[in-house]
């Protein structure tokens, strides 16, 4: 294949992959605790060519999107003082705990609710998130519920050294890889009464949007012209 065919193929498919990042981050503009993510490009591989004088010239095989990093910052708060609402001002994640694995996840998203399991022949409420994971306290148990609806209780705040590469479970919620380091004690505080949103900018969006459509536009511009030339040489071959 054409080395110009190639560059050109890949850069519209990586460029539909960054619109892909760009679109689920709008979609969540309005996502209690979300956090946008930045596509990542890098290099494809380069080769030498011998120019002038021997001089050693690159060429390059385009570029392709090797990830995708979380933008941990913080979005705006919002009073929210119905129900279990919690949101934590500076650094940090909520955690919680799946009943059925006990696998612990990190989340900014504090919409939590009653939710209850059978011990004893007993019902016991305990404090949890949207898909019934239990909330953690700061020494990661359970926290129980009495039947004020309007109390306040200490949900834990943790945090870890390195946020980068954490790995996304769903729902706003993340799980450490080795790199992240163990689990710390988070230096925000929960306030309750709060949420925080999404974090996403709808200006920085739809201009990646537009960088995207360009980038798109081009690539398929050079399919074009590669084309144009490769008819041009075939016919003045079989002319």
């Amino acid at each position: 294949m054409n080395q110009s065919f190639y560059a050109a193929a890949v850069a519209a498919s990586q460029q539909q992959q960054r619109l892909n990042v760009t679109a689920n981050n709008l979609a969540n503009v309005n996502t209690v605790g979300f956090k946008g993510e930045q596509a990542q490009f890098a290099d494809l591989l380069y080769r030498n060519l011998v120019g002038p004088e021997n001089a050693q010239l690159p060429r390059g095989s385009g570029s392709r999107m090797i990830q995708t990093t979380t933008d941990f910052a913080p979005g705006a708060m919002m009073t929210r003082t119905d129900g279990q609402n919690y949101a934590i001002q500076g650094d940090g994640f909520f955690a919680v705990r799946d009943p059925q694995t006990n696998q612990v996840s990190y989340t900014r998203a504090g919409v939590f609710h009653w939710g209850s399991v059978m011990q004893g022949g007993q019902t016991t409420y305990y404090l949890c998130d949207p898909q019934g994971n239990y909330v953690l306290n700061q020494n990661q148990q359970p926290i129980p519920m009495t039947d004020d609806a309007e109390a306040t209780y200490a949900v834990g705040v943790f945090d870890f050294a390195n946020t980068d590469g954490m790995q996304h479970l769903g729902d706003n919620r993340y799980l450490p890889v080795a790199k992240n380091g163990p689990v710390l004690a988070g230096t925000g505080t929960a306030v309750h009464g709060m949420l925080e949103m999404s974090n996403t900018d709808i200006a920085t969006e739809f201009a990646k949007v537009i960088e995207a459509q360009r980038s798109f536009s081009y690539a398929l511009k050079m399919t074009q012209t590669q084309d144009e030339i490769e008819s041009t040489i075939n016919g003045l071959r079989n002319g």
